[in-house]
């Protein structure tokens, strides 16, 4: 007896591929019925109008014919199309019957060992849930375990999967959920079947687990004969914390000048700012006013002090390391007899160094001392005093360094007899190295005194004090150096025919961190007021120039087998003062 094997859809699109094909022949038929079927006489003789009847006799009787087989093949069309629907129509009513049929059949089989043992016969285990986060085992006899519960909730372990039992492999283990370890595989089958995977293991995250990486989960092993599972990969490491600059404020004023005969003395230097203070604002210089005919002096203003020197980055905070990768997991054993190992889980990726602290901006140069000098019976001369310069920028803070990779996880062991070991698990990857912080931006620069000169007859000279120069940016921070790459896992040893895993590789180390910006230099400051009488010279005085912009910090070296990092990008240079 032969079988037949029909699809309904194949017939079906049969049924109108025959339905096209008739409705082009149809047309045909119709366009050559007016030409072949009457046919004109070529003369007027009896000859030509016997011979033109036979020829439209012959086309009248094809077109019989055609009419016929359009017919047939529309009867065809309709066979095939009700024949696919009969098909169709048989296999829905069969379908429910032979699942009812196996689930009873099942269900007879697998209510005595269920009942006893509290597991069945014949059957997959339950793929973990929420609340059951371990996956089910497979039936006593066949069947395969059930997937473990990837966790979506911090600090929960992945769910564990489920075993096989005579027959079958192993359930695969859930990913855990950040920080937490990644779950088991599955065991194979005991006669025949291969292990479950190990899950991955859960990135860092802060306050969970001390922010540790979660490890893989270990691969199921099989019994007798069959492959042991792949390791889980661990988790990434935790990204280091950036640095904070505290707003300590800015440091004390200098100390203003003290007056003396003539000259007035420079006023003291802006204090230092530490932990991230500004530094402090330059001490004015002393201003002279000699007047009268008792006071025949020329006159200077003493000079501004300079400002103080902002509060280095580093100071202010120290940059986090990033956290080291998870380890990966170890690969399961082969069977007894037969079977290759597991090959180890690769190592997590290690976290990013955190960014440098913000180097605080340099402090306001002094303001130049006023001067001025009057008399009655010999010339006078005032000169202003010149603005103090604007401190320097801090110097960014040093970026974090990169996390080391994880571990790779071990190779799993051959079988006894025949197999090979596990591959040894790849190490992480090193995190990249945290960018260095900005420079401080330099001080304002002072502005210059003014100089006011009076006298009686003609020359008197008034000469006002330059602008004080912006200063210098501060350097940026260098970038924080890469991790290093993961170790790789130990290889599984092979069996008696077998050979060992192949090694596997030490991770790649992270890229340096990216050098911080410069601090844009401080603009310089306009030149004092220069006056006096009507008939005299008057100089006015320059303004203090902007301060240069710092350099980029240096790019951090990268971690083994890596690349270093950028260098930062130089600081822009301060705008020049206006005039006095």
């Amino acid at each position: 007896m032969s079988f037949v094997i029909a699809v309904p859809d194949a017939l079906a699109v049969a049924a109108a591929g025959v339905h096209d094909i008739g409705s082009v022949i149809g047309a045909a038929n119709s366009a050559a019925a007016a030409l072949t079927t009457t046919v004109l006489p070529a003369a007027a003789d009896e000859v030509s109008t016997a011979i033109a009847g036979l020829f439209g006799a012959h086309g009248r009787a094809y077109q019989e014919l055609s009419a016929q087989a359009a017919v047939f093949q529309q009867r065809f069309a309709q066979a095939m199309l009700g024949g696919a629907a009969a098909y169709a129509g048989a296999e829905a009513a069969n379908a429910n019957p032979l699942q009812a049929v196996e689930e009873n059949v099942l269900a007879a089989i697998n209510a005595p060992t269920q009942a006893l043992l509290g597991r069945p016969l014949i059957g997959d285990g339950a793929n973990g849930t929420a609340a059951n986060p371990d996956g089910g085992a497979g039936g006593l006899l066949l069947g395969n375990g059930g997937a473990g519960f990837s966790q979506t909730a911090n600090g929960v372990a992945g769910g564990n999967g489920g075993d096989a039992g005579f027959f079958g492999s192993g359930g695969a283990g859930g990913g855990g959920g950040a920080g937490a370890n990644g779950g088991h595989g599955g065991s194979g089958g005991v006669l025949y079947g291969n292990g479950g995977a190990g899950g991955a293991g859960g990135a860092a995250l802060v306050g969970v687990n001390s922010g540790t990486a979660g490890a893989g989960g270990a691969g199921g092993s099989a019994v007798l004969f069959g492959n042991g599972g792949a390791g889980g990969l661990g988790g990434a490491g935790l990204t280091g914390v950036s640095a904070v600059t505290p707003d300590n404020g800015t440091a004390a004023t200098g100390s203003a000048a003290l007056t003396s005969p003539n000259v007035g003395g420079p006023g003291g230097n802006g204090v230092n700012g530490t932990l991230g203070q500004i530094g402090g604002t330059g001490g004015a210089g002393a201003a002279n006013n000699f007047g009268g005919s008792s006071f025949e002096h020329d006159s200077a203003g003493g000079a501004g002090g300079i400002g103080g020197v902002g509060g280095v980055g580093t100071d202010a905070g120290v940059a986090g390391a990033g956290g080291t990768g998870g380890t990966g997991g170890v690969g399961g054993n082969a069977g007894l007899l037969f079977g290759s190992g597991g090959a180890g889980g690769q190592g997590g990726a290690g976290g990013a160094g955190g960014g440098g602290g913000i180097a605080a901006n340099g402090g306001v140069g002094g303001a130049g001392g006023a001067a001025e000098a009057r008399a009655d019976t010999i010339a006078v001369t005032a000169v202003g005093g010149g603005g103090g310069a604007g401190g320097v920028g801090g110097v960014g803070g040093t970026g974090g360094t990169g996390g080391n990779g994880g571990v790779g996880g071990s190779g799993g062991r051959g079988g006894m007899l025949f197999g090979d070991g596990g591959a040894a698990g790849t190490g992480g990857r090193g995190g990249v190295g945290g960018s260095g912080g900005l420079g401080g931006d330099g001080g304002l620069g002072g502005v210059g005194g003014d100089s006011y000169a009076i006298y009686k007859f003609d020359g008197e000279l008034s000469i006002s004090g330059n602008g004080g120069a912006g200063g210098s940016g501060g350097v940026g921070g260098t970038g924080g150096n890469g991790g290093a790459g993961g170790a790789a896992g130990a290889v599984g040893q092979g069996g008696l025919f077998g050979q060992a895993g192949l090694s596997g590789s030490t991770g790649v180390g992270g890229t340096g961190g990216v050098g911080g910006d410069g601090g844009t230099g401080g603009n310089g400051k306009a030149a004092g007021i220069a006056t006096a009488g009507s008939a005299s010279i008057i100089i006015q005085g320059g303004p203090g120039g902007g301060g240069s912009g710092g350099g980029g910090g240096a790019g951090g070296a990268g971690g083994s087998g890596s690349t270093a990092g950028a260098m930062g990008n130089n600081g822009a240079t301060g705008d020049a003062g206006g005039s006095g």
